[in-house]
């Protein structure tokens, strides 16, 4: 596996080069929808608190204006996402999220066991733990949202009661806000992987440890419509 400073540079000058001995993990597109998903679905947490905690919906007050901005804020938690479709790199980090390799189960094996030597944990751009929170994550909202709306529309299902879906929202949104503050602990323990999602670069060491499988190599082609780059072995989908 070759890890080369610098080669995640596109042919014609596109993009400047990158720092000495780091790497393009993320690029923009992919750090404006994280960021924009993030203050949503902290926006939606911090207002269900203020609606559902009696002492903090005392002290905040507002309880109209803040059960819109839960609401609207819900409703537009899945944008960054749609948007982010447009870009062809976060099309392939999706890809790659929805694919498990043989190396991700070695991955979990390694996690159940406490092993954390980067033998044990091989993984691609995103190993199986990011993989699977994605996956929840994603069906998660997409619940929240179907039962938030059953309540904001009370008679749109009349055969689903309006009670059975205040119940698993309120559920789920307890489930989202531990899983949640896991994310932000896991997050709060790696400094690289922050300034990853911060600036878009890692170091070529700390992407060799943890992420081994992943090739960030790639060749495109500067002529456009002669084909797509070759994917690499050993990792998930098209590079950005």
């Amino acid at each position: 596996m070759r890890w080369t400073a610098g080669s995640m540079m596109r042919t014609g000058g596109a993009m400047p080069p990158e720092p000495a001995n780091r790497v393009l993990r993320f690029g923009h597109v992919q750090r404006m929808v994280h960021r924009t998903t993030a203050s949503l679905m902290l926006t939606c947490l911090a207002t269900a608190a203020c609606l559902y905690l009696g002492p903090l919906a005392q002290v905040v007050g507002r309880r109209h204006l803040v059960a819109a901005v839960h609401e609207w804020s819900g409703i537009c938690l899945p944008l960054p996402t749609l948007l982010g479709l447009i870009h062809p790199s976060f099309r392939a980090d999706l890809r790659r999220l929805n694919r498990f390799a043989v190396y991700d189960r070695q991955w979990l094996r390694a996690d159940r066991r406490r092993r954390t030597s980067p033998q044990d944990r091989p993984a691609g751009k995103f190993n199986a733990g990011q993989k699977i929170f994605a996956g929840w994550i994603a069906g998660a909202v997409v619940i929240m949202m179907f039962t938030g709306l059953l309540m904001w529309f009370a008679g749109m299902l009349p055969f689903i009661s309006r009670t059975s879906a205040i119940f698993v929202h309120d559920l789920l949104a307890w489930l989202i806000t531990a899983v949640i503050i896991g994310h932000i602990r896991k997050a709060h323990q790696d400094s690289e992987a922050r300034l990853g999602m911060r600036s878009g670069y890692v170091s070529v060491a700390w992407a060799m440890r943890h992420h081994s499988r992943w090739q960030p190599v790639r060749e495109e082609s500067p002529h456009p419509g002669r084909g797509r780059p070759k994917e690499q072995p050993g990792d998930e989908g098209v590079a950005p």
